[in-house]
């Protein structure tokens, strides 16, 4: 593949006057041709490399990508005399916007907060005490933290799923981030948990000019009775959104459910209308075989959020990729939250991933770094139901664009340029980030947003936040 050009359809988009701005001299990876799901048979199959565009140019228009041409066949006086800006970033590797298909944003609150203790500790006797704590303010202004820190690392999209929603929106709409957010609700609520959350989905589904989707968000099988699981597939179909829920967390819970009731986590996604709704699932660790039968026949519609970190963290064994690959099943990449993950790096879960996966099933073929970036890249996008225009660069997608510095000692030298991109690759490599045709973020700094007083403020709060002397808690861990 040399170029990547518009379709003759896309129209006046190639046209000197409406382009806005030109990105210039960058080497950029293009849109994969391996198959997006499913375990190759032969090992050069597996092997298939990551296809990358050297000195090439990328045309924003409108806040789309208007086209993607070799450097040597754009004119840029034409472009310039046209109004166009053009950015000359030579050395540059540009990559998709990353996507964060699963998060908790303003738990950067509570980053190590609750270290070396066993899950049920974890949420019993520190998170859920802290977050009753929370206030709006406070989810806001640890979603602003984790915003600026997804920002400044790449990441342009995040699935979140918490609280006060309404007060993440907003940092999103004003910082200028792309996101899918759910509200997120427990059973013990009540009606109004639900009611809550579809309010939120249908008020602000394609608000910030598009660029925030809703889903419903119960948390969990275990803290979300079947009728009320039953009531959320129905109206995710009548406001036409997905759910975004935890499931299958453990292996722990899916046997835990199967001596209780003898079903599956999965399978009561399956029997409630979960599955059938569309749905995103957060970590999916304990998915066994069996379940492929309730999954297969939505994989048009449901997305697994593989986040390895928090897995090897809290030792939950790892998300099956290849068995859900080989059943037709999308698995993206994510963080979860800063209380688990400790940060919002995504060069950091997926490097995690990879190694993960290679070392789980004693096969360094498998997860190759090429399979690794499909994952970062369009897996990720898919995982959201958004693969039609996020999660790769070419013609006609959202203009979420992250350029690389890999001008750096600990990448030098290039002998795989792939392989860089997800073992060696830092955040703080992150050099410039445009979302919807913006730039947010310009030789590593934020352009529109002082990080500085929100740090501030969140110090003077730490010790109201992490207090656990009321003895109170949201919810209790009893899978």
């Amino acid at each position: 593949m040399t170029t990547t050009d518009q379709t003759p359809d896309a129209g006046a988009a190639a046209d000197a006057h409406t382009v806005d701005t030109v990105i210039r001299g960058v080497t950029v990876l293009a849109p994969t041709s391996r198959p997006a799901v499913g375990y190759p048979e032969h090992p050069a199959d597996r092997a298939a490399p990551a296809e990358f565009l050297p000195e090439h140019s990328i045309a924003i228009s409108g806040g789309t990508i208007a086209w993607i041409r070799p450097d040597a066949e754009v004119d840029v006086e034409a472009l310039t005399a046209a109004g166009a800006v053009i950015h000359d970033a030579p050395g540059r590797v540009a990559i998709p916007g990353m996507i964060n298909t699963h998060t908790h944003s303003a738990m950067t609150l509570f980053r190590g907060a609750a270290e070396d203790v066993p899950t049920a500790s974890w949420f019993n006797e520190y998170i859920w005490p802290m977050e009753v704590n929370l206030t709006d303010r406070d989810v806001r202004i640890g979603t602003q933290l984790a915003v600026a820190e997804m920002l400044l690392g790449g990441v342009t999209t995040f699935a979140d799923h918490y609280f006060s929603m309404n007060e993440i929106a907003r940092v999103v709409d004003e910082m200028g981030a792309r996101a899918l957010l759910a509200e997120t609700y427990f059973s013990s609520q009540g009606a109004e948990g639900l009611d809550r959350s579809a309010a939120f989905a249908a008020e602000w589904n394609g608000k910030a000019n598009g660029r925030i989707t809703t889903a419903l968000g119960p948390h969990a099988v275990y803290t979300v009775d079947d009728a009320d699981l039953q009531r959320t597939a129905d109206v995710a179909r009548q406001i036409g959104v997905r759910s975004h829920i935890h499931a299958s967390e453990t292996m722990f819970q899916t046997e835990s459910l199967l001596a209780k009731r003898g079903v599956t986590p999965i399978q009561v996604l399956h029997d409630t209308g979960m599955l059938d709704a569309g749905v995103v699932i957060g970590h999916g660790t304990g998915i066994i075989e069996d379940d492929l039968r309730w999954l297969t026949p939505f994989a048009d519609r449901v997305g697994i959020a593989c986040c390895s970190k928090v897995y090897q963290k809290h030792t939950h064994s790892s998300t099956p990729i290849r068995m859900l690959h080989d059943a037709g099943i999308t698995v993206g990449i994510g963080t979860d939250g800063c209380a688990s993950h400790n940060t919002m790096d995504m060069f950091e879960s997926v490097r995690t991933m990879s190694l993960v996966q290679k070392d789980w099933l004693r096969d360094a073929t498998w997860m190759t770094s090429a399979h690794a970036l499909d994952l970062l890249t369009r897996q990720s996008a898919a995982t959201i139901g958004r693969e039609h225009d996020l999660g790769s660069l070419a013609p006609g997608y959202q203009a979420d664009i992250v350029l690389i510095d890999v001008r750096k000692p600990h990448l030098h030298p290039m002998n795989d340029l792939a392989a860089a991109l997800v073992l060696s690759v830092r955040a703080s490599d992150v050099e410039t980030v445009f979302v919807a045709g913006r730039k947010l973020v310009d030789d590593g700094r934020l352009t529109s947003f002082d990080l500085a007083p929100v740090m501030s403020e969140i110090t003077e709060a730490m010790p109201r936040l992490v207090d656990r002397s009321h003895g109170t808690t949201i919810q209790t861990y009893a899978p």
